[in-house]
């Protein structure tokens, strides 16, 4: 069988983080949504998303096709559901379209709102989902906890050097390469992972439940605390609190960040402070692109959500459910608006509309420090993104 993610609804409500990715390129626990799936799968799979993403992310099509809900966090029990379809067969959970097999001609033509029309067979297992980017930090615990027992399971850890203090009776496991010295690792609440070639600098203290994934570093001094997942090719500083990050990111230097998710090729400039909490400790309020207005996310504890290619400077401060879009560059004293739009230059003191030539120029020079190119397909979804968002810019 082919088998394909596909985006549904929750591609909006994930915004903006899923601005430039589909649903199942986001990262949970240690593994992107993806990678989950084809492990638990031994197979590979294509994607069914957005038009402005099909350049990057394709449709692999073949006679016989399985359509997976990209939102859908993979279980046994879920995958052997899902193995048992029949051609034209479609699996639910309630409301929603959990996957479905079809063949090529009915492939060509799928949609996910209307995919329903064939024979419906209600699941019986434990349907787990992302629909919120809050959703990410809240359910990091748990996830990093199942991915650490499927990339481990049947495995040695590298040995940990005698220089750490490790506490608790959860395992770390320390991949080839990476570096571990004069840590306190402590397991209490969770596991602990370390990705091949990371490093964790010096006086460090971590608890789990906790991902360091591959090529990334934990800088001296730091403080964190789990569940928090620092993906591929990032560093970090200072103290984190229940913090999920995609990867290619960093927040090198002291500061607070909790209860935050941030997109890839972020940065936070020195001493960046979020806060998490209110001060009257009411419900946070997060902007919701869907309907327009800020919306109840039934959390106490939220911070920042924060879309890729975006940058703020030394000492900004940032207030709780603040949502930040793609490509925006905040700076400047006092703490700048809840809802920053995609492409907004400034900060408390107002905005102005960041041009593409300029964030092209900026985005070339901080992936090339990662020996990747800004190629021209990577500057067609910034491009197609920028006018998606022109709407939320026109007050500037």
């Amino acid at each position: 069988m082919n088998y394909i993610l596909f985006d549904d609804k929750t591609w909006d409500q994930m915004l903006p983080l899923t601005f430039t990715r589909p649903v199942s390129e986001v990262r949970l626990g240690i593994l992107t949504i993806k990678r989950k799936w084809e492990k638990y799968l031994k197979d590979s799979c294509s994607y069914f998303t957005k038009n402005h993403l099909k350049a990057k992310y394709p449709t692999v099509i073949d006679d016989d096709n399985v359509f997976i809900n990209s939102s859908l966090i993979p279980t046994a029990e879920l995958l052997s559901e899902i193995d048992n379809l029949e051609i034209g067969q479609v699996l639910t959970c309630n409301d929603t379209i959990c996957a479905l097999r079809i063949d090529q001609k009915a492939a060509e033509n799928f949609q996910p709102e209307i995919s329903c029309e064939g024979r419906c067979i209600q699941t019986i297992s434990d349907c787990i989902k992302v629909s919120h980017p809050w959703d990410l930090f809240k359910s990091n615990g748990e996830a990093i906890e199942v991915d650490f027992k499927l990339l481990t399971k049947g495995r040695k850890s590298q040995p940990i050097s005698k220089t750490n203090t490790v506490i608790g009776i959860n395992d770390v496991f320390i991949e080839r390469g990476a570096t571990v010295e004069c840590a306190t690792l402590n397991t209490t609440n969770g596991p602990i992972y370390i990705g091949k070639n990371a490093e964790v600098m010096e006086n460090s203290a971590i608890r789990g439940p906790f991902a360091l994934c591959n090529d990334s570093t934990v800088k001296m001094g730091a403080k964190i605390y789990g569940p928090t997942t620092i993906g591929p090719h990032s560093k970090v500083g200072g103290e984190l609190n229940n913090v999920v990050i995609f990867g290619y990111s960093n927040k090198g230097h002291d500061g607070f960040l909790g209860n935050s998710v941030l997109g890839e090729w972020c940065n936070l400039g020195a001493d960046t402070n979020n806060s998490n909490l209110k001060n009257n400790y009411a419900e946070v309020k997060l902007w919701n692109y869907i309907d327009n207005r800020f919306t109840k996310t039934g959390l106490q504890f939220c911070g920042l959500i924060m879309g890729d290619h975006s940058k703020c400077g030394i000492n900004t401060m940032f207030n709780t459910g603040t949502v930040v879009g793609v490509g925006a560059n905040i700076f400047g004293d006092g703490f700048p608006r809840n809802f920053i739009p995609s492409f907004a230059w400034g900060g408390s003191h107002g905005f102005k509309v960041t041009q593409l030539d300029k964030a092209f120029e900026t985005a070339q020079l901080v992936m090339e420090r990662r020996g990747i190119n800004l190629d021209d397909t990577e500057k067609q979804i910034l491009t197609d993104v920028f006018d998606m968002t022109a709407k939320y810019r026109e007050q500037f």
